[in-house]
């Protein structure tokens, strides 16, 4: 017998279908084995069906064969569901007797898994900066209108123009308090920047910090080589992000995924048609990418989907109801799995229709009524054919999953954790010199009082006697500028300086009127000459 989860040795022996043997995945057997093949897995799919009906298994039967196949695996656990895959299923009866009628042997079975978590609580840290997500994604985020994006793309241009880094949330909320400072200049070159819109902004940026984005924008970014790992099995990493709580805050959900795509798209290089993808990316609880979405990123989204096949990179939408996909996307989507619908409204029967009419039709299968009689487990499955083209739709059982059918423990999650290659790289946070800590160094410097000016050295040296030379000079108006005000020091040497130079002046023209007028007279009217000649230079 064939092992669960790998297609049929027989199928490698009809054209057209299986021609890699074990290395396609088997999915389900009805008439025929429904085997998707690798080198067709980049042309994208859909698993689609209402609550209860078995997407979750569909989905973990398709990740367990890429990863079997050495094809690393993104996915959301919405439910928490998807972590089994970390530990070995148990070969219960009831997963036996379905292995058995599909001509299976069951075999449990674990894989490499790495988990991940925006919140850091149930898995690696997922972070990402405010310049990778770009305003574009931050303005759906947040719900902006034309023109409050507009204000945001003004915000990222002069951040880029100033060379400052947008990293996290407080770098956005610097940024958007410059653009108000300087709006009257702002506005002329860029166009209208209105204190109230910015205003809008920051109470839309506190909304955002409340659900959880101060945990999300912040470094070391997310590098996406470590979601393309294999072990040294060569068996492909299974990537599960804890998305139970996430899911409380759904815009922030899809704009995540979102951006992952997109990062995926602008990094990984040109490569065509592989014998096998890079990385499948399976986009759990799809409509919320689609819901309210403004025209220009449901354009970037179709852009994605289309083009992103010639990278390596197959996305899987998995959903309830096909009318939750755009016709523009569905029609990029050549790999389905349909679970049973539920016709119970009128929107619902639309959907049923829908549904059947884009599969292949089988003679055989009245697809529209088929589709409200599955049962759980089993699925009408078209898969693409050699030559590129959808197979005539089968109804099939889908196989069981060799892992755990069901969430691993605590204990369990902390183990794989802990022994996951990317262990330590991101749980520390790191705060990088960045928009944020720039312009609050310029607001700082800006309020600095301006240095006191020093005094001028002496010319002539320190000490009492420059102190006097100083005076001396400043007494016969050769030394000190007008208007310059005198130190102390300055004003005690000139009043000494004073009072010497009264002294010995009057001594000495006494002296000489002694000598001219007698000894009498000659020393008072000397002394009254010098007092006349020199008051006025000694009162300056």
């Amino acid at each position: 017998m064939d092992k669960v989860g790998e297609a049929p040795q027989t199928r490698a022996s009809q054209p057209g279908r299986g021609m890699h043997g074990n290395h396609d995945i088997l999915v389900g057997k009805g008439k025929v084995s429904d085997t998707l093949l690798l080198r067709l897995a980049n042309r994208h799919g859909l698993v689609a069906g209402a609550t209860g009906t078995g997407k979750t298994v569909t989905l973990q039967v398709l990740a367990e064969g890429f990863s079997r196949a050495g094809v690393p695996v993104f996915a959301a656990d919405v439910k928490g569901d998807l972590s089994g895959v970390a530990a070995a299923g148990k070969a219960n009866d009831a997963l036996v007797t379905r292995a058995k009628g599909l001509g299976l042997e069951y075999e449990p079975d674990r894989f490499p898994v790495m988990f991940w978590d925006i919140f850091g609580e149930q898995g690696h840290p997922v972070r990402a900066t405010i310049s990778e997500m770009g305003p574009l994604l931050l303005s759906r985020l947040m719900d902006l209108n034309d023109v409050q994006e507009g204000v945001m793309n003004i915000a990222f241009k002069v951040a880029d123009e100033q060379g400052l880094l947008l990293l996290d949330l407080k770098d956005l909320r610097a940024m958007l308090v410059f653009l108000a400072e300087h709006a009257d200049e702002l506005t002329t070159q860029y166009g209208n920047v209105s204190k109230a819109t910015i205003g809008t902004i920051q109470r839309q940026l506190l909304v955002l910090e409340n659900q959880g984005g101060e945990n999300f924008f912040s470094e070391p970014a997310l590098a996406l080589s470590d979601f393309m790992r294999t072990d040294r099995d060569g068996r492909g990493y299974i990537n599960i992000l804890a998305a139970d709580k996430l899911m409380q805050t759904p815009r922030l959900y899809a704009t995540f995924l979102l951006w992952l795509l997109s990062e995926l798209f602008e990094e990984l290089p040109e490569v065509g048609d592989l014998e096998k993808p890079k990385l499948v990316f399976f986009f759990d609880e799809a409509h919320l990418l689609f819901t309210d979405t403004p025209k220009a990123l449901m354009e970037k989204i179709e852009q994605v989907v289309r083009l992103i096949r010639s990278k390596g990179v197959g996305i899987y939408f998995v959903t309830q109801n096909p009318l939750d996909v755009p016709d523009r996307v569905l029609a990029q989507l050549g790999n389905r799995v349909q679970h049973a619908l539920r016709a119970f409204t009128p929107r619902d029967q639309k959907a049923v229709k829908a549904a059947a009419d884009t599969f292949r039709p089988n003679p055989e299968l009245d697809t529209a009524r088929v589709i409200m009689e599955l049962g759980k487990g089993e699925a009408l499955v078209s898969l693409l054919e050699g030559n590129g083209t959808p197979s005539i739709v089968d109804r099939a059982m889908i196989c069981p999953p060799a892992a755990r059918m069901g969430p691993v423990t605590a204990d369990e999650r902390r183990a794989v954790i802990a022994a996951s290659p990317c262990a330590g790289k991101y749980e520390k946070l790191l705060d990088a010199q960045s928009a944020y800590e720039v312009l609050q160094g310029r607001a700082q410097a800006a309020a600095a009082p301006a240095p006191a000016q020093q005094p001028a050295a002496p010319a002539s040296g320190g000490g009492l006697f420059g102190g006097i030379g100083e005076a001396l000079g400043t007494l016969f108006g050769t030394s000190r500028p007008r208007g310059q005000r005198l130190s102390t020091t300055q004003v005690v040497t000139r009043e000494v300086t004073r009072s010497v130079v009264n002294r010995v002046a009057g001594q000495v023209a006494a002296d000489v009127g002694k000598s001219l007028l007698g000894k009498k007279m000659g020393g008072t009217v000397g002394r009254a000459i010098v007092r006349g000649t020199l008051g006025g230079v000694l009162r300056r």
